[in-house]
């Protein structure tokens, strides 16, 4: 068996998180997982605006999602239908993190797996193709955990100056897996 993306970059430490984690990460091919979401709107004008480059949730929700994935052992394209809009990023290998293709912004993740969490922490960011610096760069939460059958997910990235660009939590219920 070929190793998932997240194996890959997270070796040895793959076996601390949780088997919920665990067994998202090794799904590969197109599959589609069936969960709960609530988003939070941006900050403000300026976050919204933002928001709509990358394609993140703009409104307030609670609701189903449905999570389509599409992966392979060296990209993974995530589908994440939320109840009023849909944001796809693409995520890849890149000099030992994961890069997210997020609409103009391309993300570069460190991972860390630690009592079962798995947490994406957030090296860089180009906007356009242009480096942001580091003073300018968002406040990213980015983790994981399992309980039983379900992956928790938690997401928030706030920006200097503008707030929250976007922010959604929730859960994927791992027995609703189907082929997409």
């Amino acid at each position: 068996m070929t190793a998932s993306l997240y194996e890959t970059v997270l070796g040895t430490q793959y076996a601390q998180l949780a088997p919920a984690v665990q067994a998202f990460h090794r799904m590969a091919g197109l599959v589609t997982l069936r969960g709960e979401v609530e988003t939070e709107p941006p900050a403000t004008c300026m976050a919204r605006g933002l928001a709509w480059c990358i394609r993140t949730p703009r409104t307030p929700t609670r609701g189903p999602i449905r999570f389509t994935l599409d992966a392979t052992a060296t990209q993974e394209t995530w589908t994440r239908h939320f109840p009023r809009q849909t944001m796809r990023s693409t995520l890849s290998l890149h000099q030992g993190r994961i890069m997210e293709r997020l609409g103009a912004v391309r993300l570069f993740f460190a991972l860390e797996a630690e009592h079962g969490m798995l947490r994406m922490r957030l090296e860089g960011l180009r906007f356009l193709g242009i480096p942001c610096p580091a003073w300018l760069r968002p406040a990213v939460v980015a983790e994981e955990t399992g309980n039983g059958d379900r992956l928790h997910f938690n997401v928030r990235a706030s920006v200097p100056l503008l707030g929250v660009v976007a922010a959604y939590r929730g859960y994927l219920d791992l027995t609703t897996r189907e082929p997409a």
